[in-house]
């Protein structure tokens, strides 16, 4: 069957946006990894290069972020890189694909919309419309910082198997109206099922694919469900009612399921509490986000090209209804708006669909769930349909109210008047070129602001310092330029940054160890500046990944330091401080850490019994084989063997003692582990090189 000349059309406009989004994003793809990469991405090259079938699968099921690991995430990494370190060029350019790819889904999402839901037989305009929408949502900025921020892959991936879920529903909801009824159940059930699964194994919050199935249907298809009942009660309502039961399946159940959960957290952080790394609580979080979803909504329409990014660990949380002052009006203005949006689903349909896509997109990501108050790559799916209304006005699609009659709608509808979705050909010509003319500048204009965006994206040294500048409240902002003022042989700019904000928070532990790095790169550390890192590491809450790296760092410049404060005592007392730290008191692993660190510091000393001593300390918080391993290999590379087999059989003597695993994906990998013999292989290979390294060694000094 030939193309239409529209349709053909369409794709070439189509084609046209995916070109052009490739353009603008293509200066950010020579940027760096970024903040969570570091945290997510070496798992690559954690047993070794992933080349084989063994260490694949102990690389797929390594993920801990998620009860199931994200580990459709982890197989994409692999289209990327085999091994850690690499090179972040072939990462971003999969997610700018990748985001190419969510853009043409979601443009066939919108035309299926509307072809399900406009009466219209002129199909141009709602085609047209499908594909504006699409571009509005593809080239807006702030999606910048989900798509070229490498580790959102994770964010993105949900994304792309909720638009391939609601696709592939909407076929099956068709073919069940046309009387293909086994047909459409089967996709149907892929679809919401299938997909959701899939989805799920990105990130946890693609298991809302039912919801929004849900949204969609209440908010938008009303009317064409209740012609399927007509139709379908002519047949003996047969059809409904295997429809009805299968999304009671696949839609309804994993719908209360989800709702079901974020009770369970709410109830358990009002009455329990929620960990002691948060500085704020279940109740206090609760009050903020209605703040904070109204900040997202300010940034989706009404775009900009620069904004604070990565890093917003300097929101103010709401401690009561009118503590900001924004607290309560924000509150009410989001629930007017989820109540607005569903009382007005009939009169103004594709609005109450956009704003109701909206905040169900976000209920796990900002409700009850204790993670972190804000992030930018949480608006990546729920605003995909923010921009499809905006985009049928500005191709001349409306909406008219008129009375309904008996053929057509069925009788059991109580509505007095009805919503009859039409294509406008009243306008005049003038009005619509002014749309048309609107149209080009709106798109235009974000396409601007984001290659702006991603050209600093790929400029690692401007970023960082703008960062800096639009959060200057933000200690990761800081402490991130300072790295970079740094890196590029500025201690003293990165220093003299860093102090007022560390006067301003002297818990944070981030601030203090990066003005310790950038002072000592000068040449002097003060003394002030050292009693307040003691002070910071004795009351921070949890300095994270940082308190190891930077020590590590530390401790191996001792041998030949760049400035004369950093010495065994000043780095032995800063690991006291963070021993008094009641926060950390109670945290296993960072206790393994600072344990091990000063274990790390007595080998550094000379004084291999004493590292053995701390070493043995820290395996005992958690015994992990791993743990061993790594701190027998470094007592063996330090000139010390005998020690590291004795730490070996200090393993070996507490199995009992071993680290279980978890629920979920950290059980699985557990169990690959075991079921390759990885570790006694691993540590049966290392206690050899020990053995021949330590009769090496008493050969020579007989």
């Amino acid at each position: 069957m030939m193309r239409t000349p529209y349709t053909l059309a369409s794709f070439l406009a189509l084609s046209a946006l995916l070109a052009m989004t490739w353009i603008i994003y293509a200066p950010g793809l020579h940027g760096s990894f970024l903040f969570d990469d570091f945290a997510n991405l070496p798992p690559l090259g954690a047993t070794g290069p992933v080349d084989n079938w063994p260490s694949f699968w102990r690389y797929i099921t390594s993920g801990i972020a998620d009860p199931f690991g994200r580990p459709l995430t982890l197989l994409t990494f692999l289209f990327d890189a085999h091994d850690w370190p690499a090179d972040p060029y072939p990462f971003k350019r999969t997610n700018v694909i990748l985001h190419l790819i969510n853009g043409a889904l979601l443009a066939l999402l919108l035309r299926r919309l509307g072809h399900e839901g406009f009466r219209s037989t002129d199909r141009r305009r709602l085609d047209l419309a499908a594909i504006l929408g699409a571009g509005f949502w593809l080239l807006h900025p702030l999606f910048v910082s989900t798509t070229l921020y490498v580790v959102q892959r994770e964010a993105m991936l949900p994304a792309t198997f909720t638009l391939l879920g609601l696709l592939t529903w909407l076929h099956g909801r068709r073919s069940i109206q046309g009387g293909h009824t086994l047909h459409g159940l089967i996709w149907v059930v892929l679809g919401l099922g299938g997909c959701t699964f899939l989805g799920v194994l990105s990130k946890a919050n693609g298991i809302l694919l039912p919801a929004l199935a849900l949204v969609v249907e209440h908010a938008f298809l009303r009317k064409t469900a209740a012609q399927f009942r007509v139709a379908s009660d002519h047949n003996g309502g047969k059809e409904m009612r295997l429809y009805k039961g299968a999304m009671l399946l696949v839609a309804w159940l994993p719908t209360s399921l989800v709702a079901g959960y974020l009770l369970e957290q709410g109830w358990s952080g009002l009455t329990r509490g929620i960990s002691s790394l948060r500085p704020w609580t279940l109740g206090q979080r609760l009050l903020t986000e209605p703040r904070v979803l109204l900040d997202y909504l300010d940034l989706l329409w009404l775009p900009r090209p620069f904004t604070p990014g990565l890093f917003n660990d300097h929101i103010q949380a709401s401690t009561s209804l009118f503590s900001p002052a924004t607290t309560l009006p924000a509150l009410i203005l989001v629930f007017a708006l989820i109540a607005g949006a569903w009382l007005l689903r009939r009169r103004q349909p594709t609005w109450s669909l956009a704003i109701l896509f909206f905040f169900v997109g976000q209920s796990l990501e900002s409700s009850t769930v204790a993670i972190e108050l804000y992030f930018e790559h949480r608006n990546y799916l729920p605003a995909m349909l923010m921009f499809w209304p905006l985009a049928l006005w500005l191709c001349g699609v409306r909406w008219h109210i008129r009375a309904e009659t008996q053929c057509e709608l069925p009788t059991r509808i109580h509505d007095s008047e009805a919503v009859i979705p039409t294509v406008s050909n009243s306008h005049a010509e003038g009005w619509g070129y002014a749309k048309l003319a609107l149209a080009t500048v709106l798109l235009a204009g974000i396409g601007l602001m984001t290659h702006a965006r991603a050209s600093l994206w790929g400029n690692v040294h401007d970023q960082a310092l703008l960062w800096a500048k639009l959060n200057p409240d933000s200690p990761r902002a800081q402490a991130n330029a300072a790295q970079i003022e740094m890196q590029s042989g500025d201690p003293a700019g990165a220093a003299k940054r860093l102090r007022e904000p560390f006067a301003k928070a002297p818990e944070q532990v981030q601030l203090a160890l990066n003005l310790l790095g950038a002072e000592c790169q000068t040449g002097r550390i003060e003394a002030s500046t050292l009693i307040a890192s003691r002070e910071a590491l004795r009351t921070a809450r949890d300095p994270g990944s940082l308190l190891t790296s930077w020590f590590e760092r530390a401790i191996g410049q001792l041998n030949h330091p760049p400035c004369p404060q950093l010495t065994d005592e000043t780095v032995s007392g800063l690991l006291q401080a963070g021993l008094a730290n009641p926060y950390l008191a109670t945290n296993s692993g960072r206790q393994q850490d600072l344990h091990y660190l000063q274990g790390y510091l007595a080998l550094i000393q000379h004084n291999p019994n004493l590292a053995l001593t701390n070493f043995n300390k820290a395996l005992d918080m958690q015994v992990r084989p791993s743990a061993a391993l790594k701190q027998a290999a470094l007592l063996g590379s330090s000139g010390f063997p005998r020690q590291g087999l004795s730490h070996l059989d200090h393993l070996e003597a507490e199995p009992q003692q071993a680290y279980s695993p978890g629920f979920g994906m950290p059980r699985i990998h557990d169990w690959v582990l075991q079921h390759q013999q990885y570790w006694p292989k691993e540590l049966a290979r290392l206690r050899a090189t020990l053995r021949d390294d330590a009769m090496h060694q008493k050969r020579t000094a007989e």
